[in-house]
């Protein structure tokens, strides 16, 4: 377990708060109010920063990491305040999703061609700069915390100068490269005594950002859908073309993806040797091994799975490699152990190129909150566990855990186990804003439409991802505007915390709901958790939580996780001390469970529980899955299914369309209709 004499040390001498170079708020003790100059938590689990009136607002998608870096700290500084800087991170194909929510805060808007301008307009507000280590990632988020308790900026020291800005602390050269751990105990030593209590932040300091132009060869594809590893084999790819350009060549960047992209089954990986010429070895590795190190160039949207292999799914899901080619070598092979639906490609450019990560960091300044990343296994996971310890329950978690699936299910059982919820909220833009937003929202449940119950098979729809603050403002958003929404009915997981972090979105949804459309709370409840792993002392805390944002937001259903079983394969059901706790202090009437055979079915307290079935597929795929689901029911009694719909991947007119194809016996209803008749039966 780390100590707080777990100091990193540095050329012999202890780095210590002064040695930065710091002037820190006076010590905080663990379970005093929060720092000066962040708002109470009145009757909100989540600060608000004021009503935002007046609003300045410029474009930063084309500016690169450390400049929105820059800018997002200044955000935080200045909207601490009052709100009055917000800014715009999208210019894709569907448009601009912060832009199309700034109408709805209400603020007159000044809009400003350049960006970088509106440093000069706030200057007077910000002490200086906290100086990032460009050869140590994780200083980014340290520098975080430290703009929050200075009133600093974060920044390059090439920034610094271009921009007149005073150092307040300078991180170059403060912390080893090669010891993560050693920059964050450092950070919990010296810096967490100082900060707010209101929440604690995970963010990944750096991503990764593709390189335009670049041409990528394709080596291999899978053409049909493969879910089942049925086509796992050792497979030679030939990188040798990539070695006849003519110029000078020290690497190949090889890239695996999902083939198809819309189902959540991508290229798995589980050894790979890579040789040269006559056999000479260039490379060996198993995924998620300290051997893979040197050549996984990006895996940041990759995972490591339990058979150690690397896979990417669905439409962002990737992950490259990159292998040193010895001066005149002629011939190349990677020898790769391979299956589902893999697409292969390869380059000579370096594909993507390493920067700041600058999401949610206005927030997280305004809040003058800590920043972590630390993963949740083995040493980090520990310190962690130290860190997430000393935070009251119910604390907040908010951004997200490294490793994408596994650093999900680790990191969240662990804030669980220590009586934290989390709070997706790594790609949440201008939350400062967006939480100070004034609107109406309904604390009426939704009235449930009549129904008689027949011996049919009741099917309903719930889309998920709804904890997660980000999806709310983004994903949602499009899909929510397609023009299909409405003509089937539909469950949409939304976080109750909205009424929080995003109240002119959450009564945005509420407004324009049809009455096919039936808003319910996200896994688990007020914020992302798994109630089995809360220690029994803290149970009742999260439950009387959500109870109180889910009377305040009009929800009575909810969409639940708990943690996996030992082997892995499967989840562990919902004891009576969870549903009793939640029959106890909140409203809801059902839970749906993530389960996704589909084959869960109680009653405990009075409340229904069903596990979800999520088939793969769309159309009529999905259909068949339906069809083969029920193969074996008692026609003579009704049936129930909670059908899971992939909130990334599908839209409302792909729902509509699977619903077209349900004839006799489903019945496609409402969840509130659902559980109304599951009662019934």
């Amino acid at each position: 377990m780390v100590t707080r004499r777990g100091l990193l040390r540095t050329g012999g001498a202890v780095l210590a708060a002064g040695g930065l170079g710091l002037s820190l708020p006076a010590h905080q003790a663990v379970g005093a109010p929060p720092a000066a100059g962040v708002p109470r938590r009145t009757g909100r689990l989540l600060p608000s920063f004021g009503r935002p009136t007046k609003l300045d607002v410029s474009d930063v998608s084309a500016l690169d990491g450390d400049d929105q870096l820059l800018l997002t700290t200044l955000q935080g500084v200045v909207n601490r305040r009052a709100p009055r800087l917000y800014f715009s991170f999208d210019s894709g194909d569907n448009g601009d999703t912060n832009l199309r929510w700034l109408s709805g805060t209400g603020a007159a808007v000044t809009h400003h061609g350049h960006a970088l301008d509106l440093l000069d307009r706030y200057r007077g507000e910000v002490r200086g700069a906290v100086l990032t280590d460009p050869d140590v990632p994780d200083s980014v988020n340290v520098a975080t915390t430290l703009a929050g308790l200075t009133d600093a900026v974060a920044a390059t020291a090439e920034q610094a100068r271009a921009y007149g800005l005073r150092t307040v602390s300078d991180l170059r050269g403060r912390f080893d490269p090669d010891d993560v751990p050693a920059t964050y105990r450092w950070q919990l030593e010296h810096l967490y005594p100082r900060c707010a209590r209101t929440l604690v932040a995970g963010l990944p300091p750096t991503r990764t950002v593709r390189v335009p132009g670049v041409r990528w060869r394709e080596v291999a594809r899978e053409t049909t859908r493969v879910r089942d590893s049925s086509n796992r084999r050792v497979r030679a790819l030939d990188l040798s073309p990539e070695l006849t350009g003519g110029d000078p060549l020290d690497a190949v960047y090889l890239r695996f993806q999902d083939s198809f992209g819309d189902d959540g089954w991508g290229a798995s990986v589980g050894s790979v040797v890579v040789t040269a010429d006559d056999g000479a070895e260039i490379a060996r590795f198993t995924p998620g091994t300290d051997a893979e190190s040197p050549y996984l160039f990006d895996g940041l949207n990759s995972s490591v799975g339990g058979d150690s292999n690397r896979f990417g799914d669905g439409s962002g899901g990737y992950f490259v490699y990159r292998f040193p080619v010895p001066a005149g070598t002629r011939r190349l092979v990677a020898q790769v152990d391979l299956w589902n639906q893999f697409l292969v490609t390869a380059t000579t450019t370096a594909p993507t190129r390493v920067e700041p990560f600058p999401n949610f960091r206005d927030y997280v300044v305004a809040s003058k909150a800590m920043v972590v990343w630390l993963p949740p296994a083995g040493a980090t996971g520990d310190l962690l566990d130290d860190t997430l310890s000393r935070y009251a329950p119910t604390t907040p978690y908010t951004g997200w855990f490294p490793n994408d699936v596994a650093g999900e299910w680790g990191g969240v059982d662990r804030a669980s186990r220590h009586g934290i919820e989390v709070v997706a909220t790594d790609f949440y833009m201008n939350a400062t804003v967006h939480a100070g937003v004034p609107a109406k929202i309904s604390s009426r449940v939704r009235t449930r439409p009549r129904s008689k119950l027949r011996n049919r098979v009741y099917v309903t729809f719930t889309v998920g991802e709804g904890d997660n603050a980000q999806y709310c403002q983004r994903r949602m958003r499009d899909i929510w505007d397609d023009p299909a929404r409405g003509t089937v009915p539909v469950n949409w997981t939304v976080s109750p915390l909205l009424a929080d972090l995003g109240p002119a979105l959450l009564a945005h949804y509420q407004r324009t709901a049809t009455e096919n459309d039936l808003l319910v709370c996200g896994p688990s409840g007020a914020g992302y958790t798994y109630p089995a792993s809360w220690p029994e002392e803290h149970l009742a805390a999260y439950t009387e939580l959500t109870g109180r944002y889910l009377r305040r937001t009009g929800m009575d259903l909810v969409y639940a996780y708990n943690p996996r079983n030992a082997a892995g394969d499967g989840w562990i059901p919902f004891d009576e001390r969870v549903v009793t706790s939640y029959a106890r202090h909140t409203p809801l009437r059902g839970i749906i469970q993530s389960w996704e055979t589909g084959d869960l079915r109680t009653r405990t307290a009075g409340i229904p529980v069903i596990g979800n079935f999520y088939p793969q597929g769309k159309g009529a795929e999905f259909r068949d899955a339906l069809l083969h689901h029920i193969e074996d029911r008692d026609p003579s009694a009704p049936a129930f299914i909670a059908a899971a719909i992939n909130a990334w991947s599908w839209t409302p007119s792909d729902i509509a369309a699977v619903a077209a194809l349900l004839e006799e016996p489903f019945e496609v209803v409402r969840g509130d209709v659902f559980f109304d008749l599951l009662k019934k039966a």
